[in-house]
């Protein structure tokens, strides 16, 4: 139970730090335009793929190149598949557009903060079995802090969007803070079951990799370069990607 306990606390920080980038949506009063804001959601997304999903998973002993072009292919068609279910659902029933852009990349999120739970459980987990060992903690803190830190400019990649999209802004504030909650979910989640579900992690990464990468170039490079000027969705991609890439090379 020490190690459940303890799994918990770790993955605290990281959805915590999920909820203060979501609440940059009450502070950016004056969003007159789409592009920037869904730009620097792709740019944040597609940097966290390639450097939090897909080198990770490649790095790992049940890992390989095969295995993660697997997983990335199933993330992708797993999104794709709710992609055209939605687009059906669209026609027959007059479900918005922009309903189906925001649980496209909802769900993408959501699941990209899946394996970082886990990987934080884990090392609390670790780190409580050999209570002797101060690095341990020192390691597991360092990669709570680091997640956390790349969580915060992922929730304000969902709630601004959202908000863009038409919600309210508390509406967009629970919304992307709630894209954090399964990181302490599974992160205790995989504590329990850790045997059957860490060799399963390469698959988990690639495949939210995939989803997301999916629901960047399909829904929101597209909307950022709408309007009579790109410039503005360009530059927040760019933005989004070298914040994103910063972080997750310094912090990993």
């Amino acid at each position: 139970m020490k190690a459940v306990f303890w799994a918990g606390v770790g993955t605290l920080f990281p959805f915590l730090m999920t909820i203060t980038g979501a609440a940059l949506v009450f502070l950016l009063k004056n969003q007159k335009e789409d592009g920037p804001c869904m730009g620097f959601a792709a740019g944040v997304m597609s940097a966290a793929a390639v450097f939090s999903m897909l080198l990770p998973a490649m790095r790992q002993k049940a890992g390989g190149w095969l295995t993660v072009t697997l997983g990335f292919a199933l993330g992708a068609a797993m999104i794709a598949g709710v992609d055209a279910f939605l687009g059906r659902t669209q026609r027959l029933q007059g479900v918005s557009a922009s309903a189906k852009r925001r649980l496209m990349m909802y769900a993408a999120i959501t699941l990209h903060n899946i394996p970082e739970g886990m990987a934080v459980g884990l090392s609390f987990a670790r780190a409580a079995q050999h209570t002797g060992n101060a690095g341990l903690f020192a390691a597991a803190g360092a990669l709570a802090i680091g997640i956390g830190i790349q969580n915060f400019p992922e929730g304000a990649a969902v709630a601004l969007p959202l908000h863009q999209e038409g919600l309210s802004r508390t509406r967009s504030f629970v919304y992307g803070s709630l894209s954090g909650i399964v990181e302490p979910i599974f992160g205790v989640l995989v504590v329990l079951c850790a045997s059957a579900l860490t060799p399963f992690m390469p698959w988990l990464l690639s495949a939210a990799a995939g989803a997301m990468l999916y629901v960047v170039v399909e829904e929101l490079i597209p909307e950022a370069h709408l309007g009579e000027h790109s410039h503005p969705g360009t530059l927040g991609v760019m933005a989004g990607f070298l914040v994103m890439m910063v972080l997750d090379t310094a912090l990993g």
